[in-house]
C-alpha cells in the first residue's frame, strides 16, 4: 500500500464518525495495540507511552469519575492542566458522557480563570495543584456553580472557604469506580467544547463548539494535510487552544498516529531531537526565532561561509518552487541545483532539519501572520513550511497550504465545504459546517458576527485568488490610517523588524498621527554588542534614551523596513527592555499582541514621541 492509499483509507475512516470520542474508539478493533500518546513523567524520569486501547480505559475511568460527580448531559468541566495524558483523558472523559470541557489557558492569569468559571457555569475543575486552586478561589469573583475540585499533584483539603468540595486525583477516581449512575452519549449537534478567545480587549467570549462543527474541519483538514500511518506528532502549543486541539490533537489521534507531548518550550529542541516527529503545528514566533538565530550565528561567519548558506537557501527554495509549481523548468539551473544539492545538506541543510529532529515533513503554522523572508529562509533549508488560517469560531481552520501546492505567499486554498466571499473593506466571510453555533450567553455579539444568512465576519481583509488560495492582508481594526491618510498594516513591518536579531519583539503605532512611531523590545546581549560598537557603555542608566543609540537604531529600521514604502517605516522610536509577555498581560495565549494593553501602559511615552519629534 503506498502513503497516499494509506493516508485515503483512514481518512475515509474518519468521514464516517460524528463525534469526538469515537476518533480514539474507532482503532480500538484494528490497531488499539498501536501507540497513542506520549509524555515524560518527572517522578520516573522516563517517557512513558498509552497504546489506544489503555488511553480508551483510562478515559472511560474519568467518564465514570465525572458522571459520578453528579454532571449532566450539556454540564461544563473546565481543566487548567498543562498538555498532558491527563489532560487528554479529561477530555475525552468529558466528552464520552455529552458534557462540555472549558480547557483554560495554564498560564492564564487567576483572575481570568475565575471570571471563565463563572461565566461558563462550570461545575467540576481539575487543575494542577493547590496552589493555583487558591489564588483562583482568592480572585475576588464567585463561583456559585462550581462544587467540585480535583487536584492531579496534591491531595483534598475537603470544603474549602468558598465551599467547594477538593480531592486529589486517585480518591475522585475511585468514586467513579463503582459508579452505576446513567448517562447520556453526545450528539452530533451538541456542544464539544466552549472555548475562551483570549481577545486583544475586553473580557474573553465563550464560543460554543459542537462535535460536527469539530469532525467537519476535521474532514476537510485531511484533503490537505493528508497524514499517514507511522506519522508521529510533537505536541506542544496549548491544548487551551483550538488550533492545536483540533489538530496535532484530534487529527493525530484519529489517523491512529503518536502524538508526544513536548516538556515545555524551554525543552523543545531535545524533545523535537528525542521525538523525531514528522508533523508539528506552531505559531509563527517559533519559527521567526529560529531564523533569527541562524542569522545571529551566520553573521559570525567569513563571506565564503554566508556565500555558500545564501547560496544554498535559494536553491532549496528553487527546488521547492519547482516541486509545487511555482517556477518554470530551467534546465540548467536545475541541473546545477541537483549537481551541488548532496554539498549544500551536507555542509547547510541537514544541520538545521536535525535540529528539528531530521524527518519533519510538515511544519504549519497558524494563529498569525508569518514573515516572507523567514518561510523563505526555513524552506531553502528543508523544513517546509505550510501555512494556514483560521480562528476559534470556525473550529478553528479555514484555509491551509496543501502537500505538492504549497503557495508560501497565501495561506492556503479554503477548505472544501466551506464557503468563502469578501465583503465591504475587504473583509473576508465565511460560511459552513465549522462555523460556531454562537458566543455563549451572548446573542448580540452572536449578531453581530453571524448574519441571518449564516455568514461569519472574520475581521479580516483578504484576497481570494485562483484555486481559491486566500491571502490576509490584515486586521480591519489593526490597519493603521495616519493623519496624512496613508493605510499602514502594522504586522506586516512588525515582523519585518523582528526578523533582525536587535529587536526581539516590536509594535508599530500611528492611527491618525502625521508619521509611524515603533515600540521596540531589544535583545539585551545584542543590545550590549550594539551599543560597544558605537562607543557607548551599555551599563549607562541612560542608553535607552541616548541620542546617537536612537539614531543607529533609526537607521537599522530604515534597512530592516526597505521593502516598505516610506510612510511605513517608524521615524521614531522608543526603547525597552521588558519583553511582554502572557503574564504581564500584554500577549494572548497564542504570542499575538494585545496593541490597547501596549499603547495605555506606553501612551505617555508614545506622546512625547511626537511631542518631541525634531526637537
Amino acid at each position: 500500500m503506498t502513503m497516499f492509499d494509506d493516508s485515503r483509507e483512514r481518512a475515509a475512516e474518519i468521514r464516517k464518525l460524528s463525534i469526538i470520542p469515537e476518533l480514539i474508539s474507532h482503532h480500538l478493533s484494528i490497531r488499539g495495540d498501536d501507540p497513542a500518546l506520549s509524555e515524560y513523567d518527572a517522578k520516573k524520569q522516563e517517557w512513558v507511552t498509552l497504546s489506544f486501547k489503555e488511553l480508551w480505559e483510562r478515559a472511560q475511568l474519568w467518564h465514570k469519575a465525572i458522571t459520578a460527580s453528579g454532571l449532566k448531559k450539556g454540564d461544563k468541566a473546565a481543566m487548567l492542566l498543562p498538555n498532558s495524558i491527563d489532560a487528554v483523558c479529561f477530555d475525552q472523559g468529558t466528552l464520552i458522557g455529552g458534557r462540555v470541557p472549558v480547557p483554560l489557558h495554564i498560564i492564564d492569569t487567576a483572575a481570568n480563570c475565575a471570571y471563565i468559571l463563572n461565566d461558563s457555569e462550570t461545575k467540576l475543575l481539575v487543575i494542577l495543584n493547590r496552589a493555583r486552586w487558591h489564588a483562583i478561589e482568592q480572585a475576588g469573583i464567585d463561583l456559585p456553580h462550581l462544587k467540585t475540585v480535583v487536584f492531579i499533584d496534591d491531595e483534598g483539603e475537603g470544603i474549602s472557604s468558598s465551599g467547594v468540595e477538593t480531592l486529589g486525583l486517585n480518591e475522585w477516581l475511585a468514586r467513579g469506580q463503582e459508579s452505576t449512575l446513567p448517562f447520556e452519549r453526545p450528539t452530533e449537534e451538541d456542544l464539544a467544547a466552549l472555548v475562551y478567545t483570549s481577545g486583544t480587549t475586553g473580557k474573553p467570549k465563550g464560543v460554543m463548539l459542537t462535535h460536527k462543527n469539530i469532525m467537519s474541519d476535521i474532514s476537510a483538514l485531511l484533503y490537505n494535510l493528508a497524514p499517514v500511518g507511522g506519522d508521529e506528532w510533537l505536541s506542544f502549543l496549548p491544548l487551551s487552544h483550538t488550533f492545536e486541539r483540533t489538530t496535532s490533537y484530534y487529527i493525530g489521534l484519529g489517523m491512529g498516529n503518536k502524538v508526544t507531548f513536548s516538556r515545555g518550550v524551554t525543552r523543545i529542541l531535545d524533545d523535537l531531537k528525542h521525538t523525531r516527529p514528522t508533523i508539528m503545528m506552531s505559531v509563527p514566533r517559533v519559527y521567526e526565532k529560529v531564523a533569527a538565530k541562524i542569522k545571529e550565528r551566520l553573521k559570525t561567519k567569513g563571506s565564503a561561509a554566508q556565500f555558500v548558506f545564501n547560496s544554498a537557501v535559494n536553491a532549496g527554495y528553487r527546488r521547492f518552487e519547482r516541486r509545487n509549481g511555482l517556477a518554470a523548468h530551467n534546465p540548467f539551473i536545475n541541473t546545477l541545483d541537483d549537481l551541488l544539492d548532496p554539498f549544500y545538506n551536507k555542509t547547510v541543510r541537514n544541520q538545521i532539519r536535525n535540529s528539528f529532529g531530521g524527518r519533519l515533513r510538515v511544519a504549519v503554522s497558524g494563529g498569525a501572520a508569518l514573515s516572507t523572508d523567514v518561510a523563505r529562509t526555513l524552506i531553502g533549508l528543508g523544513v517546509e513550511i505550510y501555512q494556514g488560517y483560521g480562528m476559534t469560531e470556525t473550529s478553528p481552520i479555514i484555509s491551509v497550504n496543501k502537500i505538492g501546492a504549497n503557495h508560501p505567499d497565501t495561506v492556503g486554498p479554503i477548505l472544501p465545504g466551506i464557503e468563502a466571499k469578501i465583503g465591504d473593506k475587504d473583509e473576508l466571510l465565511v460560511r459552513g459546517p465549522q462555523v460556531m453555533k454562537g458566543y455563549w450567553k451572548r446573542p448580540e455579539d452572536t449578531a453581530k458576527t453571524i448574519s441571518p444568512e449564516g455568514w461569519l465576519s472574520t475581521g479580516d481583509q483578504a484576497e481570494i485568488g485562483e484555486g481559491r488560495y486566500l491571502k490576509i492582508k490584515g486586521r480591519i481594526k489593526e490597519i493603521i490610517v495616519t493623519s496624512t491618510g496613508e493605510k499602514v498594516p502594522p504586522v506586516d513591518i512588525e515582523q519585518a523588524i523582528e526578523t533582525d536579531p536587535l529587536f526581539d519583539q516590536a509594535m508599530i503605532y500611528g492611527d491618525n498621527r502625521p508619521f509611524i512611531c515603533a515600540l521596540l523590545v531589544v535583545n539585551q546581549d545584542q543590545f550590549a554588542d550594539f551599543v560597544k560598537q558605537l562607543s557607548l557603555d551599555p551599563n549607562d542608566p541612560d542608553i535607552m534614551t541616548n541620542s546617537t543609540v536612537i539614531r543607529a537604531v533609526l537607521k537599522r529600521l530604515k534597512s530592516d523596513c526597505r521593502q516598505f514604502p516610506q510612510y511605513g517605516v517608524p521615524r521614531a522610536v522608543k526603547l525597552l527592555s521588558e519583553p511582554w509577555t502572557i503574564d504581564n498581560g500584554a500577549l494572548t495565549p497564542t504570542l499575538k499582541i494585545k496593541r490597547r494593553v501596549i499603547v495605555a501602559d506606553n501612551q505617555t511615552d508614545i506622546d512625547n514621541l511626537y511631542k518631541n519629534f525634531g526637537k
